[in-house]
């Protein structure tokens, strides 16, 4: 005990400078926080990317590429977590710590807050810190559960509430309910004060990529082989797909019918039917999507821009996103969405329903689709009690909003509470890092 509190006593003092970042599957959103400056973030690809003439991108090397075809990635993100450190290490040493790093960071006299996925193995969680401390020589670090750091922003300007100008912000929120659909998968994470309540988190195994590869399939079956364009296939994806309100009454639109049979919908392209003209590498690097012309019949439609491939997307549009709220439909043995919404509130005393209920806050690249939150917000409604609100928003920025929250963190008291110096590291060893991450905020006195 007395070594203990001689390292608190002759503690340096806090780093100035804080590396933020958000280590998603699929991309990287980084910045830094200096004093009450906070930089706008940056979005990298989080990979490492193999072109067809076998020329390697690392990280944010990849806008610079112009043919994305047959693209190779190697992702050192998997199912949510970091699992090789060797490619992490390499993206990481590119953007921050390399002499022409973009965003040049010196470890020893900085402080890292990584977000991490909910339930992770505590032999990645020690690798993790290991790495950070050993490997990088941070002067400080803090882990902490990403979805739980929406809490640090304004949640009701997220929602529209009317206040008085002078009135106090709670930081952190009280009560909010994060739904983060990400690349990898989504979580359901109650979190109060600031808190996330680990054995309600629930978790489906739906997000970007699968639902990438489930369109892939269905393109390679109807039109093209698109099983080795994922990058392609992952900008169509993004492009045109949006969330049904309606899923029964859009198939019934896009059924092309019996042999024979001439339905109106489907010639007329019952307002669903785009055209999404492939890119060719040469004169446009992505892809284009075009209004659906039911008047020109597909062999003259090919004739005429017979130097474009075009491929006319109809129920794929909302049959990819339905996975969310319907997993079955694919196979997989998961609840959908507002069934996994309802687990998490199941295991949680009643009276925090109301709170958690009107307060939703969905973030994540898939919290893009189009009629996402009116879906959920439709689906719960006929699940939850009859006296409780749903309120279900998305904030301006879906994709950075995790970061934002986590930039406000760092600069928040709480953070001095749960961040670790490498000094301490040394003197107590990982063992005992992990026990103060695991921790958390605690209760407060």
């Amino acid at each position: 005990m007395a070594a203990s509190r001689k390292s608190r006593i002759n503690a340096p003092p806090a780093p100035s400078t804080t590396l933020v970042l958000d280590n998603g599957a699929d991309t990287i959103k980084a910045g830094f926080v200096t004093g009450a400056k906070t930089d706008e973030p940056r979005i990298i690809p989080n990979c490492l990317a193999r072109d067809r003439h076998r020329k390697t991108y690392v990280g944010s090397e990849l806008q610079k590429c112009r043919d994305f075809g047959e693209m190779a990635f190697r992702r050192p993100v998997e199912k949510g977590y970091i699992v090789s450190w060797e490619a992490q290490k390499e993206i990481w040493d590119r953007e921050f710590l390399d002499d022409k790093a973009p965003q040049k960071c010196d470890p020893s006299e900085s402080r890292l807050v990584l977000t991490e996925q909910p339930n992770a193995l505590p032999a990645l969680q020690t690798h993790c810190d290991q790495m950070v401390f050993e490997e990088f020589g941070f002067a400080s670090y803090c882990r902490t559960i990403g979805p739980a750091l929406n809490a640090y922003q304004d949640i009701q300007a997220i929602f529209h509430t009317p206040r008085a100008p002078d009135t106090s912000i709670d930081v952190p929120a009280e009560i909010l309910l994060v739904v983060d659909s990400g690349y990898s998968h989504t979580t359901v994470t109650p979190v109060v004060q600031g808190r996330p309540l680990h054995p309600a988190i629930r978790r489906l195994d739906v997000g970007g990529k699968l639902m990438t590869n489930y369109l892939a399939r269905l393109l390679s079956v109807r039109h093209f082989d698109m099983r080795n364009e994922p990058f392609i296939v992952n900008e169509m994806k993004e492009a045109v797909c949006y969330v049904s309100l309606d899923f029964k009454g859009d198939l019934e639109k896009t059924w092309k019918g019996t042999r024979g049979e001439r339905r109106e919908d489907y010639l007329g392209g019952g307002g669903i039917a785009k055209d999404y003209v492939l890119p060719d590498s040469h004169t446009t690097f992505h892809g284009v999507v075009r209004e659906y012309e039911p008047g020109i019949s597909a062999r003259a439609r090919k004739a005429a821009v017979s130097t474009e491939d075009v491929l006319t997307l109809r129920n794929e549009r909302f049959v990819v996103p339905e996975t969310l709220f319907n997993p079955p439909d694919i196979g997989l043995r998961q609840p959908g969405l507002a069934d996994l919404v309802m687990q998490s509130l199941s295991v949680l005393p009643i009276g925090l329903w109301p709170g958690l209920l009107a307060n939703i806050v969905v973030v994540g690249g898939n919290a893009r689709f189009d009629n996402f939150i009116q879906r959920l917000q439709m689906e719960l409604l006929e699940l939850v009690p009859d006296e409780c609100v749903v309120r279900v928003a998305r904030p301006e920025n879906a994709v950075t909003s995790t970061w934002l929250g986590a930039a406000k963190f760092a600069r928040h008291e709480h953070v001095e509470r749960l961040a670790v110096t490498k000094q301490e590291y040394e003197e107590n060893g990982a063992g005992w890092v992990a026990r103060k991450f695991a921790a958390g905020l605690g209760v407060d006195t």
